[in-house]
């Protein structure tokens, strides 16, 4: 990993994290979610809702930015969202919510970067174990999980864009260990 700085995201970085949004989400998702929806991904809509979350956080929840000189205009790359668990499984207080990576940034070990200081925070914010979920169908995603060290815990069917989607969840019964894998 050359030249790419992981830090907090501030209201500045909007935009770029909404361009990474969409961008990563085109990339990944064509078969595993509906075309339309996909095709119907606004940057402008997406900036707007990050900029107001990133001016006005609540509670224990962080947004990291991945940036890398000479990348993009604003050189945000990848950016990861984590907090307090919004429910499902027990005993999993943390909760990684997403962590995206424009697809010429992947496979550098920046999202491994961005799971550390996720891990970090929750740590730092009393939650010594955290979950993800997952796309059933996004192997990728799941094997990025695996390689953490994170551990299929449960499964759900949940509504998407008029249609249903099968998501598996991935825990880490002690983020330690992944706070540390990732720093070195």
């Amino acid at each position: 990993m050359s030249a790419v700085r992981i830090r907090t995201a501030r209201p500045a970085d909007a935009v770029g994290i909404a361009r990474v949004h969409v961008d990563s989400w085109r990339a990944t998702y064509p078969g595993q979610l509906p075309d339309r929806y996909l095709s119907n991904l606004r940057e402008g809509n997406r900036a707007v809702a990050r900029m107001h979350l990133l001016a006005h956080p609540r509670g224990a929840g962080a947004t990291f930015v991945a940036e890398e000189a000479g990348a993009a205009a604003d050189g945000i790359v990848g950016f990861a969202d984590c907090g307090p668990s919004r429910g499902g499984v027990p005993g999993y207080p943390g909760e990684f919510y997403a962590i995206y990576l424009v697809p010429e940034a992947q496979n550098r070990g920046i999202g491994r970067a961005l799971m550390g200081m996720m891990s970090r925070h929750l740590l730092d914010h009393r939650c010594p174990a955290g979950i993800v979920w997952a796309l059933e169908s996004n192997q990728a995603a799941r094997w990025f999980y695996e390689r953490l060290g994170g551990r299929r815990i449960g499964a759900r069917r949940s509504p998407f864009a008029g249609t249903t989607v099968e998501e598996v969840a991935y825990g880490w019964d002690d983020l330690v260990p992944l706070a540390r894998a990732v720093a070195t």
